[in-house]
């Protein structure tokens, strides 16, 4: 991570990575895509005790909330950022939701997606640290 991507929070953010507004990372270097949650959405949200995976072959629009994450303190939907079909979903997840909180960017993924549009609408690191703090 460089300089210019620090923030107040002192959160990782890798540079390779596109985010939404609603601290989803989406990972189009690979396909089907990856997408997952930001390290500042897992720090808010607290020690994840239950995650909702979608069904793998889900048709999903940009804006959709495709699955819930649950912790101690809150109930929060995934807004998934991007359209496409579900091709897979970390089901290592299902069983330990708290890989998402000890890896965020790598084992904690939570579906890998087939994207509709090869050039999805979303912020690079950069971006995203301004709205990350």
């Amino acid at each position: 991570m460089s300089d210019e991507n620090d923030n107040a929070l002192n959160l990782d953010i890798p540079d390779h990575l596109e985010y939404s507004e609603e601290h989803v990372w989406v990972d189009t270097s690979v396909s089907p895509a990856l997408v997952g949650i930001t390290e500042f959405a897992e720090k808010k949200l607290g020690e994840l005790v239950f995650v909702d995976l979608p069904e793998e072959g889900t048709r999903v629009e940009a804006g959709d909330e495709v699955l819930e994450l649950e912790s101690a303190k809150a109930v929060e939907p995934l807004v998934c950022p991007v359209a496409g079909t579900i091709r897979y979903v970390n089901h290592d997840v299902a069983d330990d939701p708290t890989i998402v909180n000890n890896d965020p960017y790598g084992e904690g993924w939570l579906f890998k997606i087939e994207l509709d549009d090869d050039e999805p609408e979303l912020l690079d690191a950069e971006g995203y640290a301004k709205i990350a703090q």
